[in-house]
């Protein structure tokens, strides 16, 4: 397992903070609530964040396109 030593992550530990960071925006959080410190848990964190954010901005784009409205 790929670990630094002097920072304390691992590849494991950077993706569980995405999908936190993911399901974070999905239910609201606001991005200022990163439970994390260290800088690049935190990136991990908030691109999962920012990544959630952008499919939330894209759905809500295609909920006003012509064939969501025909039901």
């Amino acid at each position: 397992m790929a670990r630094d030593i002097k920072l304390g992550w691992d590849v494991e530990a950077l993706n569980k903070a995405y999908r936190q960071g993911h399901m974070a925006a999905s239910m609201g959080m606001a991005k200022s609530r990163c439970p994390y410190r260290g800088e690049v848990v935190i990136a991990a964190w908030e691109a999962g964040w920012d990544d959630a954010e952008a499919a939330a901005r894209v759905q809500q784009g295609r909920s006003d396109d012509f064939f969501s409205r025909i039901a």
